[in-house]
């Protein structure tokens, strides 16, 4: 588990430093698909902060619906959030995407780390529940 700062990559740019944790992925690919420049599959290192400004990297790296990616404009290392009213909305055949900072207890009852954006295991295959790990894709969830 850990927190979020023990997990996460950094990547620094001009003017934005990208913070990226895989273990809470959803692998949706909003950031591939809307800003392939920046965020590119199959290369190492996959997150390129110097390919854009900092504007549309920020802008896209706020609609990541899991939270794994986040970002700090120069000068801060706090990452930017952004607030929502408490939510849970159903993906297409996919997973729960919870915003709004909701609580979430494990069934031993250990609080996991309140956080902006989240997205919940919805199809029962994550190997990193109760969070989901894209498994979705490869199991052939459909809801």
């Amino acid at each position: 588990r850990g927190t979020t700062e023990s997990r996460r990559d950094v990547y620094d740019g001009d003017g934005i430093a990208i913070y990226d944790d895989r273990s809470i992925c959803a692998h949706i690919g909003n950031c591939t698909d809307n800003l392939a420049s920046v965020f590119k599959l199959g290369v190492e290192p996959w997150i390129d902060p110097t390919a854009e400004q900092a504007e549309e990297i920020a802008r896209q790296v706020a609609a990541c619906p899991s939270g794994a990616l986040a970002y700090a404009l120069a000068g801060s290392s706090a990452p930017v959030e952004t607030e929502s009213e408490p939510g849970i909305t159903a993906a297409k055949d996919g997973p729960y995407f919870v915003v709004g900072r909701i609580p979430v207890v494990s069934e031993d009852g250990t609080p996991y780390e309140v956080r902006a954006r989240i997205a919940l295991c919805r199809c029962g295959g994550s190997r990193n529940k109760p969070f989901c790990d894209g498994t979705h894709w490869q199991n052939g969830f459909r809801a």
